[in-house]
């Protein structure tokens, strides 16, 4: 009788603990793809009410600038409308919401002027501020930057146009000055932060803030939320401008001649615009030539 038993007592132990074994391997399984699928459905969920969101965000603020008619003098929404005409003339698709997105979260127009009264200039940087070159380094510059394009840091050697440091300060002192270039953002950022250690310059704008047109990077003042009377961009290059050329004073590129003398000249064009209603008088007679004297006799 004890030998039955002591047969019997490790075969049902082994029995009990290989049943036990077998039963956790089939539940374990289970329950953790429970888990997972359970998981997958929450995280589904959540994207899927984002995404909602985002399209209703999108519809509500398309409505806003369809209905939005401001009479004021800052333009609002109206802008919008111009961009997307202008660009259904080129046959483009409709980007109206990413237009308004565009706008509303990248902050690409400008903020509305502190004093209604101020003018502004835009400024092109690169041959007109500034000339920079990369790799080797020239005989003559003033300052370094070293920008990370596309993963690969770079030297630029950047010298001053002369003249450069004055103009901006008497700029500043009666317009609103804003830096408007065509180059990447990771350059001009440093190379502004160096020109401008006094923070003269009241907004930049980047190559994101450009409309392409036939692969050229145009700078639409349309979009920036200003009266154009009261507009004025210099520029060494014309296809910038080429949607408002009467706002523009063409300027010769600069690259490395230290007796330039252009920026003394629009100090004083500019310093002598006190009183004109149009600016785009003044440019004119500055570009016909008439531009030399301190005060700009126009209508206003």
């Amino acid at each position: 009788m004890v030998s039955k038993a002591l047969k019997k007592t490790p075969t049902k132990s082994i029995k009990d603990r290989r049943g036990c074994h077998r039963r956790q391997k089939k539940k374990s399984p289970a329950k953790t793809h429970c888990i997972g699928a359970s998981s997958n459905a929450i995280f589904a969920s959540i994207n899927k009410t984002i995404y909602s969101c985002k399209r209703r965000l999108a519809k509500i603020f398309s409505k806003l600038a369809r209905i939005s008619t401001p009479n004021s003098r800052y333009k609002g929404y109206k802008i919008l409308k111009n961009g997307v005409k202008d660009r259904k003339r080129e046959q483009e698709p409709d980007v109206e919401k990413d237009g308004i997105c565009r706008v509303l979260f990248f902050n690409e127009k400008l903020p509305p002027l502190i004093s209604p009264n101020k003018r502004t200039v835009f400024l092109d940087l690169d041959e007109t501020l500034v000339h920079s070159k990369a790799d080797p380094p020239p005989h003559v510059f003033d300052f370094v930057v070293r920008p990370n394009i596309d993963g690969e840091f770079m030297n630029f050697y950047v010298l001053k146009r002369p003249g450069v440091d004055e103009f901006l300060e008497a700029l500043a002192a009666k317009y609103e000055v804003v830096v408007f270039t065509a180059g990447l953002k990771a350059y001009a950022s440093l190379v502004l932060d160096r020109l401008d250690e006094k923070g003269l310059i009241s907004h930049r704008l980047y190559r994101d803030s450009c409309r392409e047109v036939d692969g050229k990077f145009v700078k639409d003042l349309s979009e920036m939320g200003r009266d154009l009377k009261r507009v004025v961009i210099v520029d060494d290059n014309p296809n910038c401008y080429t949607f408002q050329p009467d706002n523009a004073i063409p300027i010769k590129p600069f690259i490395d001649d230290l007796r330039d003398g252009e920026l003394g000249k629009l100090a004083k064009f500019f310093n002598g615009c006190d009183g004109v209603e149009d600016m785009r008088n003044a440019v004119k007679q500055f570009v016909c030539g008439e531009g030399d004297n301190k005060k700009v006799n126009v209508q206003v």
